[in-house]
Parts: C-alpha cells; sequence; structure tokens
C-alpha cells in the first residue's frame, strides 16, 4: 500500500479483519446481553443515534421488526438536550450506538431513558466513553482505531453487532451462520468494481435509493457522497421516489440504487427500471433490472447481511471518487472526527 492511499481506504480494507476481531472477542458479550434483553422482554425497541449511527439504527429497526416483530422508534436527542423532557420508556430495549460515545445529547437522552424505566445498551467503539458509563450494557465494536473523519468500518461493526444481538435474541442459528461467514464476503465486497457507476458522480446532484434494510444503506451512501465528495445526494425509499422527488429526473441523472437479495428486490428493481426509462443513468445492485446497468456485488449466505457487503462495496468506490476530485476524504471541510452535539 502506497504512502499516498488514504486513511479511509486503509480502513475500508480493514473492515474484514475489524468483523472478525469482533466475532473473535465479542460473542461472550453479545450472548450476556442478549440473555439480560430476554430476561426484560421488551415490548419495543427506541434508537437514539446521530449520523452514520442512525443510519446503523434504522438498519437495525428494519431488522428488529422483520426478526422479532418488535417495532422501533427513533428518538431525536434534543427531546431531552434542549427540551428537557423524559420520554417514558418502561418496556423499551434503548439501543444507542455511537462510535466515539462523547457526543452531550445522545448521552443524556440515553440517561434520561434509563432513568424512566428503559433498558439501555451502549454500541460503541469506545468502552471508556460517557455513554458507556450511563448505560446497562455495553456492546464494544473492537474496530480498533478508526482515524479518517469518514466512517467506514464503525458503521459496518455497528450494523454487525446489532444484528447478531439481534439474532442471538430470537436465537435464529442460520443469520447466525451468515454473519460468522461476512469476513470472507466483506473482503470480496471490498473489491467490487463499482467503476461505471463512479464516473458517473462528477458533481452533479444524485439520488441513492433502497427499500427496506437497504434503504439505510440509501441513506449511508448519501451522507457520505456530501460528506466525502463535496457533492449533493438525496437517499430516497424505492417506494417514495416515484411520488414527487422523480420531477427532478433528467437526462443522465445519476442515481445509485441498493438491494438485497430479499423481498424487496423485485420491487426496487423496477422503480430502478422506471428512473432509467425517464432518461436517469441508474445503477442498481441487483441482476433483476432490465433498463438500468447493474453493479456487480457479493451476496452473503442471508439476506438480512447482504447490505453490509453492498454498503462496503460503495466505501471503496466513494473514496476513490473524492481522490479523482482531488478531495481529501479522510479530513471533509468543515467536519471532525467527534461532534459533540448539544
Amino acid at each position: 500500500m502506497s504512502e499516498h492511499t488514504s486513511k479511509m481506504r486503509q480502513e475500508i480494507l480493514e473492515i474484514p479483519d475489524a468483523v472478525d476481531r469482533l466475532l473473535s472477542q465479542g460473542a461472550s458479550n453479545v450472548q450476556d446481553v442478549a440473555r439480560m434483553v430476554k430476561d426484560a422482554d421488551p415490548r419495543f425497541l427506541i434508537s437514539v443515534a446521530r449520523g452514520s449511527s442512525d443510519h446503523a439504527c434504522l438498519y437495525l429497526k428494519y431488522a428488529s421488526e422483520l426478526l422479532l416483530n418488535l417495532p422501533v422508534a427513533s428518538v431525536g436527542p434534543s427531546v431531552s438536550s434542549i427540551y428537557s423532557i423524559d420520554l417514558q420508556a418502561k418496556g423499551a430495549l434503548c439501543l444507542s450506538v455511537s462510535q466515539s460515545g462523547q457526543s452531550p445529547d445522545i448521552v443524556g437522552m440515553t440517561r434520561s431513558l434509563k432513568g424512566s424505566g428503559g433498558v439501555t445498551v451502549a454500541i460503541t467503539n469506545n468502552t471508556n466513553s460517557r455513554l458507556a458509563e450511563v448505560t446497562d450494557a455495553v456492546l464494544p465494536l473492537h474496530a480498533g482505531p478508526e482515524l479518517s473523519v469518514a466512517a467506514t468500518k464503525t458503521f459496518v461493526t455497528s450494523l454487525v453487532t446489532g444484528l447478531w444481538l439481534l439474532a442471538e435474541i430470537k436465537g435464529d442459528d442460520s443469520l447466525t451462520s451468515a454473519i460468522r461467514s461476512l469476513p470472507g464476503c466483506l473482503e470480496q465486497a471490498a473489491q467490487c468494481d463499482w467503476s461505471a457507476a463512479a464516473e458517473t458522480i462528477t458533481g452533479r446532484s444524485l439520488f441513492t435509493l433502497g427499500r427496506g434494510p437497504s434503504y439505510a444503506m440509501s441513506n449511508e451512501a448519501a451522507l457520505k457522497i456530501k460528506e466525502t465528495c463535496q457533492i449533493h445526494a438525496e437517499s430516497y425509499s424505492a417506494a417514495e421516489v416515484l411520488h414527487g422527488p422523480v420531477s427532478i429526473v433528467e437526462e443522465g441523472f445519476p442515481t445509485i440504487v441498493f438491494a438485497a437479495k430479499d423481498a424487496a428486490e423485485d420491487s426496487t428493481a423496477e422503480a430502478a427500471d422506471a428512473l432509467a426509462g425517464k432518461g436517469a443513468t441508474v445503477f442498481a445492485a441487483t441482476d433483476k433490472v432490465t433498463r438500468a446497468q447493474c453493479l456487480p456485488v457479493t451476496r452473503t449466505d442471508h439476506w438480512l447481511t447482504d447490505p453490509i457487503a453492498t454498503i462496503t462495496s460503495f466505501y471503496s468506490m466513494v473514496e476513490a471518487v473524492a481522490g479523482a476530485r482531488g478531495i481529501d476524504p479522510d479530513a471533509p471541510r468543515h467536519l471532525k472526527k467527534v461532534t459533540e452535539t448539544v
């Protein structure tokens, strides 16, 4: 690896090892927390997060609802930190996700939910953080230091940690097996060639799309395009984009569509083809499309782990786009690694 390789690129390539480390070192911790949650028998989940961590929570929302039949609500930390309201959390499992665990509003909301009767679990890369101090349990990411401002390996390990917890709660052996197979899949995914899509990201505004768990990846992708490439990107559900946003589509409008091998794949492919039929230049992570262009993807051993591989492939692409535009993805303008919001 050359001395000019970005830290972001290095950390993308470290994703398989980070997940392998999580699987090797985190099993007893995840199993202990799963037993605690099952004993509490929650009726619903609450998530607390911002930025990429909130996108991880959106993925876990779908995973919880699809696996456990338990609804998930994302709560605004400002309800506690700015408006000084303590939400009623009795009967809730409260998941707080933060790579640094330091933002005062995330910490404050988590403390409030615990005080209101919620069972609180922190998913964080910093076990000595303020967030870790106020929760009932902590699930470390085991990601190692992440030096690039743009989170990649901590996002992926957040997905894996949360999904693993849900799989243990449900006792889903097939999903647990797929999670354990992820390092090899992610190594392949990091090498997928999305250069054809990269060539369309030249400075023009674009859409990212997804549905179900893949919609969370779409949200994360739009953020990373803005963050690392200084290009406006807007994420929509594949079910919503044709209801109004499609009006701005014109010839050559760039669109990247995320999909897994799940029940939403066909309808997502249909939306991708519909946009292509209106003149957009559409690249889709599915071979179900007929008018959009198909992106190479690594399919995993379970439809819920497919999106984790797809976002890894996207990360490799977006880092290359930033470099081609002469932008340092490790230090995006106006941003810093830890943003402490009140």
